[in-house]
């Protein structure tokens, strides 16, 4: 038998119970399409989270303090606020991998501009700060070295400060009071939406470190440093320059532990992707289970079709067709219902992906690959579960087939 011959055959059959194939691709479509959701949300999901983790900068590394042992009682990170400008300024010096450095502090406070007041971030740093952030003004202007150097009460606020502050407002060249001070506002940032951790980065004041350090924390340390390296592929060099440099400058021995913790934003990424790819594939698991469902459903369905169609089989067989056409005309059927089954499927699951982005607000993201796959692996599915069905069948005796009733 030609290969049309079978497919004609194979068609033939299939339209004589309509419902029966609706049915039995019906385990298929409702496979494939949670397939093609579930991997959407997946991949969207993944997607948001390393676009939130593109936005904290180009190329970041953090440092903080490392904890403090007093009488065998030891703090929490932090606590030994052991990272000072000089530091900032050996690292400068003696680590060619850094691009850009910042120190970093923070405090919570009470903002306050006519009869609006919200309570938010305000963050001290260099004119780096906002290099390393690769974070661009919406209006306005930075605050200038001069600034930093003088401690003035300049700051630039983020969107979020803006819409609770200034509703209907240009802030730029206002005056708003942080705690009891006043501070003039130079420029408003873009915004940057959540970070990876779900917190909203445009609920921020960031003012010259030495303003924030001596006239709203009143004290002589900073909280952390922030710094970029030269290029991603030089983020390991840059963590190891930075680790030698204030192991040296604490005059750490060799059996000490680090009083400081490095993190990347490669170290951010790798953790934050592992968590997002877990969660995919775990989804994508849950709802293959419903493709293997179909396909056995698929060889239920072929099989039932063996014993009904006995006799024909026998018939074909006695007028020349062999083993391996019998083989074919069943293995071509079931295929023919996935393959289907799984094109209806991909569409369904798209549509499916969109009315979760739509309803839900979730991310998602329908890749060609995926869809794909899906494809692939119901013509598989059809393959796999029918092959039995249709090798039952091309084993048949013609003459016993012939007599069955």
């Amino acid at each position: 038998m030609r290969f049309f011959e079978i497919i004609k055959v194979a068609f033939w059959s299939l339209m004589r119970h309509k419902t029966r194939a609706v049915l039995t691709m019906l385990g298929i479509i409702i496979g494939v399409s949670a397939v093609v959701a579930m991997v959407a949300v997946g991949k969207g999901a993944q997607v948001s989270v390393e676009a939130q983790i593109a936005s904290l900068g180009s190329n970041i590394l953090m440092v903080w303090p490392g904890s403090i042992s007093t009488r065998g009682v030891h703090s929490g990170a932090g606590a030994a606020q052991s990272l000072t400008l000089v530091d900032i300024e050996a690292i400068k010096e003696g680590a060619p991998a850094v691009h850009a450095i910042s120190p970093n502090l923070r405090a919570n406070r009470q903002v306050v501009y006519g009869n609006q007041n919200w309570f938010t971030e305000i963050w001290g740093g260099n004119t780096d700060f906002f290099k390393i952030r690769d974070w661009r003004l919406n209006s306005g202007e930075l605050f200038t070295e001069q600034d930093i150097r003088g401690a003035t009460k300049v700051c630039v606020i983020g969107q979020t400060v803006v819409d609770n502050l200034f509703p209907n407002q240009d802030p730029v060249g206002q005056t708003i009071r942080i705690g009891k001070l006043p501070f003039k506002v130079l420029g408003t940032l873009s915004p940057k939406g959540q970070n990876a951790m779900g917190r909203d980065q445009d609920d921020i004041i960031i003012a010259p470190y030495t303003t924030v350090q001596r006239k709203l924390m009143g004290v002589d340390y900073i909280g952390s440093i922030i710094m970029s390296a030269v290029s991603k592929e030089r983020i390991p060099l840059a963590e190891a320059q930075t680790r030698e440099i204030l192991r040296l400058r604490h005059r750490l021995q060799d059996w000490q532990d680090d009083d400081f913790t490095i993190r990347t934003q490669t170290d951010i990424s790798q953790t934050a992707s592992s968590t997002s790819n877990t969660m995919a594939v775990l989804l994508a698991i849950i709802a293959s289970v419903s493709l293997l469902v179909g396909g056995i459903g698929i060889m239920n369905i072929m099989l039932v079709s063996v014993t009904e169609r006995t006799r024909e089989i026998g018939i074909s067989m006695s007028i020349g067709a062999r083993r391996r056409d019998i083989l074919r005309q069943f293995l071509t059927e079931a295929t023919t219902l996935s393959i289907i089954g799984g094109i209806i499927g991909i569409g369904l699951g798209i549509f499916a992906s969109n009315m979760i982005s739509k309803f839900a607000g979730w991310p998602v993201l329908v890749a060609p690959e995926s869809m794909a796959l899906a494809f692939f692996f119901s013509a598989a599915v059809g393959i796999f579960f029918g092959y039995y069905p249709a090798r039952k069948a091309s084993r048949l005796n013609p003459i016993e087939a012939l007599r069955y009733e």
